[in-house]
């Protein structure tokens, strides 16, 4: 297979160059440290002419026959997948991915493109009853212009493509600035990918450039109609007060707490399976990952020891190794930040079953139990593999436990009894619940989005359609109209 190349360039109105500033990014494999791209970073020369590109393609765009914008979308998909292990490969090394988590998110990202593929035919206006007599009053939908994507590090290539695809599909031009860790698979490598796909110059341009540089004036540059980001809650925070200011829409998938609960009748096994998935996919680097494990006392013992049974299997290594379960992390960082949390919450009477000691970026399973919700392996987002289990009483103290935090993106529920499962998952406060199953769960037509600090703004079918469009109310006087004045 012919590799891609120029994925160390920016890629703007068709062109891939390199950016003006003198400082560089240097994309590192995080399992072994080696360079994988060297950089020269865009500045606010580069990013003022991506968007003012995207600015320019995007009336032709807009104009593009539905059918002609579909089977772009589609050749993508194709392509997608006909070079889904170079995707995968790019995603262990660059992301630190396990192959079975690239083989989901290359699959994922594939459905995303073929669901917004219809997207073109499904922009539907409406003809609404009107109170004045003679008088027609219809609505059209139009795309809101130009759309600037701030993508994330831990699935780049799906996440970036969740908004990538329906704002094309839609009619918009985009810019995209990838996270620094991940500048190929959550920008350059989708680039090409379109490019081949036979996107015209300037409906698709990416800029890699440092944060510190271009992150705010990419929010505030009076071009982009709507910010799509996903990532963490205190940036998130910050993009929405920039765009606001700008009166701009925002899309903002934002940090999650979420809950996995498994009630007194629940059958353990299945429980167990499932919080094995929630938890240590991508080594727990995922928004919709379980950050607590609320069980219920009755059954609490049996799950916590088959809880560590099973975790004391998963397989700790190379991602690019097909037996791998656990990679690294995507920095020596995140697991600092990590184990001084898992410390000071066995400080605080939390105890440790399994796990603990890491090797560089390579944060080896964990398991605590006896946690409580004021700890901070409970009170903050882990974004790594540890398992945090805090056992309750009965329903009543499970929904104060679930809740009492101020986060609601995603959960499980494990009960026998389904319609009792149901009416509690009604009363977790958060966007998105599954029962009997695990929480990271993600469908190309269905809603995805968060309540409280999980964010504002939903992904998937018809919803993103909604945030990605504006409408336009018309009305034609077909009569002679009688005016009071």
């Amino acid at each position: 297979m012919e590799r891609y190349n120029n994925l160390n360039k920016q890629y703007i109105n068709g062109h891939w160059k390199d950016g003006s500033e003198d400082d560089r990014i240097q994309d590192i494999n995080p399992f072994d440290n080696s360079v994988l791209l060297d950089i020269r970073c865009a500045g606010l020369g580069e990013l003022d002419e991506a968007y003012e590109a995207a600015h320019q393609a995007a009336k032709t765009w807009s104009a593009t026959l539905p059918q002609e914008r579909r089977d772009i979308l589609l050749k993508a998909a194709a392509i997608l997948e006909a070079r889904k292990d170079e995707f995968a490969e790019w995603i262990a090394k660059e992301a630190g991915g396990a192959h079975a988590k690239g083989e989901i998110e290359v699959m994922l990202a594939r459905e995303v493109i073929l669901e917004a593929s219809s997207f073109p035919s499904r922009m539907h206006g409406q003809i609404l009853a009107s109170s004045t007599p003679g008088k027609e009053s219809r609505v059209y939908r139009k795309p809101l212009g130009v759309i600037g994507i701030i993508s994330p590090w831990n699935f780049p290539v799906h996440l970036s493509m969740r908004s990538i695809a329906p704002a094309l599909a839609c009619g918009n031009t985009i810019v995209v600035k990838p996270a620094s860790q991940t500048p190929a698979t959550g920008g350059t490598l989708l680039a090409k990918l379109f490019e081949e796909a036979g996107v015209p110059a300037g409906v698709f341009n990416v800029v890699v450039g440092k944060s510190s540089v271009i992150g705010d004036p990419f929010v505030q540059h009076p071009i982009p109609k709507m910010i799509s980001f996903t990532g963490s809650t205190p940036v998130g925070q910050n993009i929405g007060k920039l765009a606001g200011e700008g009166l701009k829409k925002v899309a903002l998938e934002l940090g999650g707490n979420n809950v996995f609960i498994v009630l007194e009748d629940a059958d353990i096994d299945q429980a167990v399976a499932g919080g094995m998935m929630g938890k240590f996919m991508h080594q727990g680097q995922i928004c919709m990952a379980i950050n607590r494990f609320l069980v219920h006392e009755k059954v609490y013992d049996e799950f916590r020891d088959k809880l560590v049974a099973r975790t004391k299997e998963l397989k700790v290594g190379d991602p690019l190794q097909r037996e791998t379960d656990i990679g690294p992390l995507i920095d020596e960082k995140q697991v600092k930040r990590i184990q001084k949390d898992v410390e000071e919450s066995i400080a605080q009477g939390a105890k440790l079953e399994f796990g603990g000691q890491a090797e560089g970026a390579v944060l080896y399973p964990t398991v605590l139990s006896q946690v409580r919700n004021d700890m901070p392996i409970a009170q903050n987002e882990i974004f790594g593999p540890v398992a945090a289990l805090i056992p309750f009483k009965d329903d009543e103290e499970m929904l104060r436990l679930a809740n009492e935090l101020n986060f609601g993106l995603s959960g499980a529920l494990h009960t026998r009894n389904v319609e009792r499962g149901v009416q509690l998952a009604r009363q977790v406060e958060t966007g998105m619940i599954h029962v009997n199953d695990q929480s990271v769960n993600d469908e190309p037509n269905a809603p995805f989005g968060g309540e409280k600090e999980s964010g504002m703004g939903r992904f998937g079918g018809e919803w993103v359609i909604e945030e990605m469009t504006r409408v336009q109310w018309v009305t034609v006087q077909h009569t002679p109209r009688e005016y009071p004045i």
